[in-house]
């Protein structure tokens, strides 16, 4: 048997399962799926030009239209889906009609029937959504997963409310749906932490000795009909009383220090010491963990990126080490990275090389050797896949090629003219901070000594120190010799290194390994996640309350 390798798919995550993964394989779904909010949603790169803007490039459209394959998906779902779930598109289309909501509605209800079909008996399915379709979706949960499979309506409340509301509420938080695939699902309880004045109201008494922080506790029994449980204590005490306890047990505590005899007199109560406890069982209203913001250390610039303490709980709960735990719409990876930390096995799918690039590199910032093997399904891994990529979807083919010399996109694929410029990549050579930029351009199709002409151009208009041309076709010997006339890029700072000013690379030349050169410091692409170890977040015994 071969040794299980974690595997993050680059495609339509509908192809993926219904070619890739095995029924009942995955212990742990959790899905963070597009809204249908009609937003477009931009991955945010750390920005080293120094200016104020950022680059915002589009990641993905939230919005499924009606159109051929929603048609299709609905009549594969009418013909073969399961017969509860078929009357109920069907019901939903005639209440709809073809519009962008019916489209989300039947993309949405053909992926979750996979993912029912992938997941273990012992499984459970984490489904996070907004209030825009969320009750359209619950109905599909229940046609798919069936309604006595149904285990919690979760709220995560939104530390800051979305916008300003002048004709409703402020909407303040987010729906995750929890489903069992049946009575045999897996469910480890937790616990929130307690509240500050819940502390310092119930646990105000300190033991001397050890510093340790409890309250008192009753001792009596409420079933007052239990003789053997009757007795003086403490003995020529007078109290005479119905315990918890045995007499003997009683007796044992006592001398162990954890039964406290009023000063005065009166009953004797149990020390219940803080740090002994769980915390407060959680409910299904979750808020105690707040949305990333522009001071979170992990916050990767990603507008759908959730708090690692979110999917640390819903993985904690409903997994355990070594299980599988699966993301369909993986965006920034949250899920795999909690999923590596937890030392559970993964699989992220996600339909964008711009998160697959992000991915990578995030799992890579955080874990660094420590990293668990991991491959990338689906990505071009020769000029032939490539090649068929570029046919596919050139601005795809663009974000790829790009990865491979760890370059930014310039722009949004569909805004504004081409200015010859693809990709950035910034670095440090000196000790000015200022950084330096290298321009790169990408070509899938036929290639010309006059576009490299023109890329020496673009270098000097944007006050470039260098310039990448990378090409699918083979490069001409009049191309290569109009790039190496742009001569060399000398760091005075680098003890004589110079670097090839402008440089031809085929993504042949990529795939076997050459890189780009230039100098390494400070370059970066997108804002690097902080560094993390393996294993559970320690357990906070929260005596910094008090």
């Amino acid at each position: 048997m071969n040794a299980w390798q974690n595997q993050l798919y680059f495609g339509d995550n509908l192809n993926i399962l219904r070619e890739y993964l095995p029924s009942e394989s995955v212990d742990l779904i959790y899905l963070d799926p597009p809204f249908n909010s009609k937003a477009t949603y931009n991955v945010l790169f750390a920005e080293k030009s120094g200016d104020a803007s950022v680059a915002q490039i589009t990641a993905f459209d939230d919005t499924w239209h009606w159109g051929r394959e929603a048609e299709e998906a609905f009549h594969d779902l009418i013909t073969t889906g399961p017969v509860k779930l078929s009357h109920l598109i069907a019901a939903f289309r005639s209440f709809l009609g073809q519009n962008d909501m019916m489209a989300y509605i039947v993309m949405m209800a053909i992926r979750l029937v996979e993912l029912h079909r992938v997941l273990k008996p012992t499984g459970s399915i984490y489904l996070h959504c907004d209030p825009t379709a969320s009750h359209y979706i619950k109905l599909l949960l229940d046609s798919i997963f069936e309604v006595k499979n149904f285990r919690n309506e979760i709220i995560w409340k939104r530390s800051q409310p979305k916008a300003h509301a002048v004709t409703r509420f402020s909407r303040s938080h987010d729906t995750i749906f929890f489903y069992a695939k049946s009575e045999k699902t897996k469910f480890a309880q937790q616990y929130s932490r307690y509240k500050e004045d819940y502390v310092k109201k119930f646990y105000r008494h300190i033991e001397p000795e050890t510093g340790r922080i409890f309250q008192l506790g009753d001792l009596t029994n409420p079933n007052r009909n239990r003789p053997n449980l009757t007795y003086e204590f403490p003995p020529g005490s007078g109290i005479t009383r119905v315990w918890r306890w045995t007499q003997e047990k009683m007796m044992k505590a006592w001398k162990d220090g954890m039964i406290v005899i009023p000063e005065q007199g009166g009953v004797p109560r149990l020390k219940r010491y803080f740090n002994e406890l769980k915390g407060t069982l959680l409910t299904d209203i979750w808020v105690d963990i707040e949305h990333l913001h522009g001071s979170n250390k992990e916050w990767l610039k990603y507008p759908t990126q959730k708090p690692e303490a979110l999917l640390y709980r819903i993985i904690k709960t409903s997994s355990n080490e070594g299980d599988v735990v699966l993301d369909p719409f993986c965006g920034c990876g949250t899920a795999t990275v909690v999923a590596e930390r937890l030392k559970r096995r993964w699989i992220g799918i996600d339909i964008t090389h711009l998160a697959i690039t992000l991915i990578k590199k995030r799992l890579r910032d955080t874990f660094g050797e420590s990293l668990s093997d991991f491959r990338v399904i689906g990505a071009p891994t020769d000029w032939t896949s490539a090649a068929a990529l570029a046919e596919h979807n050139r601005h795809q083919f663009e974000w790829w090629a790009l990865s491979l010399v760890d370059a930014r996109p310039a722009q949004d694929k569909r805004k504004g003219p081409d200015t010859g410029v693809d990709g950035y990549i910034y670095f440090f050579d000196d000790n000015t901070e200022k950084p330096k930029k290298i321009v790169v351009q990408v070509k899938s199709g036929a290639v010309s000594v006059a576009q490299v002409r023109d890329l020496k151009g673009v270098l000097e208009r944007e006050k470039a120190a260098l310039g990448a041309f990378l090409t699918l076709k083979e490069p001409s010997r009049q191309m290569l010799a109009e790039a190496a006339a742009a001569g060399y890029y000398e760091p005075e700072q680098l003890n004589g290194l110079k670097f090839p000013r402008l440089q031809v690379l085929t993504i042949a030349d990529l795939l076997a390994g050459k890189q780009l050169e230039h100098p390494k410091f400070g370059a970066a692409t997108f804002k690097s996640a902080p560094k993390q170890r393996k294993g559970p977040v320690p357990e906070d015994t929260q005596k910094n309350l008090l």
